[in-house]
């Protein structure tokens, strides 16, 4: 079945130039005939019959436009294949042969003078044609799916859409959009769904995308195997409705469309379930039916999301298509069987005319078909054929014009020009077509055009609208590819006009992230809670995010929040306490101190060494006025004296009580007769006991501070929400030399005096040192476990306590019992009192 250049009877479309051109079009009506069913049964997709009206309107415009070939005129030929592999080859044949006879290859009689072929919508289509025009190297454009694998082998084809790998990005984009993240597949079970589903799941799986199921559409041709199919129909839908995907990217042509409404209409009759799920149609896909889906629902893709070739509206189309009638055309083998099943009529004295039928006017309106029969608006596939159409034109308007840098080249004239030459015009050829787009081809001959995203919108009387909501442009800036207006959108009624989610399961909140399922792909998981330190901003995270040094999460960590700094300060309670305190002992000593300067001259002042006493009440003074030097903001002459401070005179005050001790022994054993310790009775052995304790932890704070001194830090990782501002230490070995040192000190005077506690003499103050040094004892041993469990300023507020205690230990255990005996019991303050004493008491 043919059309040729003779279309209308209401003009030739030879405009009445020197010479013509002939087109070749290939398979746009897409039916089929089966010889062996009654001829009723004709399988016509009288949608696709637009392909054949856009592409005659295409011609006629160029041949009624002066500025194009003005001196040539365009014919055409079209034929179709009726999906028949073989006939394929023999129409591509009988594209070069003479007018009259079919014999390949061999030249004679007029000849058709063919410059390119237009076709077709199926890439298998197109590869099975490419074989046969790629040995004459005639122009093919190809405008239902761009299949790369054939750019390589065909070097004279030509796509009229974007390469399939961009359709890819813009669905992948599409979804990430949305967050659709569990997604189902379906594709037409031939090579070219094989391709796109080995194609596409990688691209999915690389940005984070599942697919939830992958189906493949069968499908049939002869009516007696629908039976065949019910069951598998039936397993398919039953596996997508229950799928928790409520996103479907389905891939295929026209052959699919049919198969896949046949598939849901018989679901839904046999399961009785409405199907509401989003669908994601590529560019190949259009909505279309055949005479037997004429009354069938197309609620089912209300709300979907369409990928068509960029086409822009034509109203001189729309025109043209309001002027088409039967009565019309001439030598047009199509009309008829497309008038016949659009308008389920019949026209007389036709093989299939039927007395049930009623008889077609032919003055019915193309305007009352549903959108799946015909569109009145210019369709992607269509808009592609006219540009098709529009390229040759003007790369054969390139050749012949006088001006032409390529007719010098090959010095054509209007009889000789060979349909190979316009290949090197064609790679390079821009131009404008009638409404105002620029059409170009890369040097891979791929139309430099993008993708509409088309919302559709269906309607009880199963006619729809296309609403474009977004653009897909693969050559924009990295980032701008897609652009979408989800506020345009119309999506399923069962939605309710929310955006839907396909998911394998509910997302994770803020403050959670997710954890992989075992046995699962990785788009299904648990929502477990970020572990502390930190903070998952967004839903689904897959992983918890650490927040910078200096900030901290907040409770429901979903943020970072600033660290405060901290540190402990006079103007807080616990730092204003211990500096009472400090104060309060501090004054107490001085009291004390002064109590006995006044009464220097009694007993009990002159017992053990009064200038030791002396000595020793000055280092119980600094050691509690050197607490003060903890609290407050850590500076860097704070931090130099804190701690050497502290080490220098708790030494001289333990040496002090070492000292005294040492002089309780040494006196004791001096006072029997014929001993040689006489000699070291005296003050020089106490002062060189102080003197040298002194030196050796003078000696080892002065190493320190020279070698790695103390210095203001800040630590952000021991409090979860805080600053802490503190003095590092430097040498850690250094800092313990120095307590290991007093500690040292400690444990010699607290052992002598332990020994020397019970010798008979009148002033020993071995006992009074030896309880004095177990408090000390139990402070410290006490503050290491404290100190190592505390945290931040706390930690500086137990050194400062530990102070504070075991200097008031020493002096209440010391001197309380002394400065009784001064203030209040003056009279017991008198040597022969306290020999009296002594003697009773043994």
């Amino acid at each position: 079945m043919s059309i040729h250049h003779q279309y209308y009877k209401t003009g030739s479309l030879m405009i009445g130039g020197t010479s013509s051109q002939i087109i070749g079009f290939l398979d746009p009506p897409s039916f089929r005939e089966y010889p062996n069913l009654d001829s009723k049964f004709i399988v016509f997709v009288t949608k696709n019959y637009q392909h054949v009206l856009a592409f005659v309107f295409a011609v006629s415009e160029i041949n009624e436009n002066l500025h194009i070939l003005p001196n040539i005129s365009l014919g055409f030929h079209i034929s179709e294949s009726y999906f028949i592999e073989n006939r394929l080859y023999q129409i591509a044949m009988d594209f070069f042969p003479t007018r009259q006879n079919f014999i390949p290859n061999y030249k004679c009689d007029i000849q058709k003078d063919l410059i390119g072929a237009i076709g077709a919508l199926g890439s298998e289509t197109s590869r099975h044609l490419a074989v046969v025009l790629d040995i004459y190297k005639l122009p093919q454009f190809s405008y239902g799916d761009f299949a790369p694998v054939l750019n390589s082998h065909f070097p004279n084809l030509y796509w009229m859409i974007p390469n399939e790998i961009h359709q890819y990005k813009g669905i992948v984009q599409l979804l990430l959009h949305f967050r659709w993240m569990w997604v189902g597949l379906m594709s037409f079970n031939d090579d070219s769904g094989e391709y796109f589903l080995k194609n596409f799941q990688p691209i999915l799986s690389q940005n984070g995308i599942c697919s939830a199921f992958t189906e493949k559409i069968a499908a049939t041709y002869i009516f007696d195997e629908l039976l065949k199919l019910q069951e598998s129909w039936n397993k398919t839908f039953v596996n997508i409705m229950e799928s928790k995907a409520n996103t479907i990217i389905l891939h295929g042509e026209t052959k699919a469309m049919i198969a896949l409404r046949s598939l849901l209409q018989q679901g839904e009759i046999d399961y009785g379930k409405v199907f509401s799920k989003v669908w994601i149609m590529a560019a190949q896909l259009d909505f279309v039916a055949v005479a037997f889906q004429k009354y069938w629902s197309i609620e089912v893709f209300h709300g979907a999301l369409a990928f068509s070739t960029h086409s822009k509206d034509m109203p001189k189309f729309q025109n043209f298509l309001q002027n088409v009638r039967p009565d019309l055309a001439n030598s047009d083998g199509f009309i008829q069987p497309f008038w016949e099943q659009a308008f389920d009529c019949s026209f007389p004295n036709v093989s299939f005319y039927d007395d049930d039928v009623k008889t077609c006017s032919g003055e019915e309106n193309l305007e009352n078909l549903s959108g799946p029969f015909f569109e009145m608006s210019m369709t992607g596939h269509s808009y592609s054929i006219y540009n098709s159409v529009y390229a040759l034109a003007n790369a054969v308007h390139a050749m012949y014009s006088t001006r032409s840098k390529f007719r010098i080249m090959f010095a054509i004239d209007h009889n000789n020009m060979q349909p190979w030459q316009l290949h090197l015009i064609l790679r390079n050829i821009t131009f404008n077509n009638s409404v105002g787009e620029t059409v170009h081809f890369n040097e891979n001959g791929e139309l430099i055009m993008g993708f509409d995203i088309t919302n559709v919108i269906t309607f009880p009387n199963n006619s729809f609208i296309r609403v474009k909501v977004g653009r897909m442009n693969p050559w924009a800036l990295p980032g701008k590819e897609l652009s979408i207006d989800e506020d345009a959108i119309t999506w399923p009624r069962s939605f309710n006009q929310v955006v839907p989610l396909s998911l394998c399961n509910d997302k994770c909140y803020p403050g959670y992230h997710k954890r992989k399922k075992e046995g699962k792909t990785f788009c299904c998981y648990d929502c477990v809670p970020c572990p502390n330190g930190k903070i998952s901003p967004q839903t689904d995270m897959n992983f918890c995010l650490t927040c910078q040094e200096d900030h901290h999460p907040n409770k429901q960590q979903t943020q970072c929040i600033a660290k405060i700094a901290i540190f402990l300060s006079y103007e807080e309670l616990l730092g204003m306490t211990l500096a009472i305190f400090a104060l309060l002992f501090s004054w107490i000593t001085a009291l004390v101190l002064a109590t006995f300067i006044k009464h220097h001259n009694t007993p009990i002042v002159k017992a053990n060494n009064r200038n030791l006493t002396y000595t020793l009440l000055v280092s119980l003074l600094l050691c509690f006025l050197c607490a003060l030097i903890f609290i407050g903001k850590p500076e860097k002459v704070k931090c130099l004296l804190r701690q050497t401070t502290f080490g220098m005179v708790f030494s001289v005050a333990v040496s002090c009580l070492l000292a005294k001790t040492i002089t309780v022994v040494v006196a004791f054993n001096a006072s029997r007769p014929g001993s040689s310790m006489r000699k070291w009775v005296g003050k020089r052995v106490a002062k060189s006991i102080v003197l040298l304790c002194s030196i050796i932890q003078a000696t080892i704070c002065t190493v320190w501070l020279t070698t790695s001194p103390p210095f203001a830090d800040v630590d952000m990782h021991s409090v979860a929400e805080e600053i802490v501002l503190e003095c590092n230490e430097g040498s850690v070995t250094m800092f313990s030399c120095v307590l290991g040192y007093m500690g040292f000190l400690v444990f010699v005077s607290f052992t002598v005096a332990f020994k020397a506690r019970k010798l008979p003499d009148t002033f020993n103050e071995a006992k009074s040192i030896t309880f004095g040094m177990l408090v000390f004892c139990s402070v410290w041993l006490s503050f290491v476990p404290t100190y190592l469990s505390t945290k931040g300023k706390y930690m500086v507020a137990v050194e400062i306590f530990s102070i504070l205690a075991s200097s008031a230990g020493l002096l209440g255990c010391i001197f309380f019992p002394k400065c009784y005996i001064i203030v209040l019991r003056p009279d017991l303050n008198i040597k022969g009192q306290l020999i009296m004493r002594k003697k009773q008491k043994f």
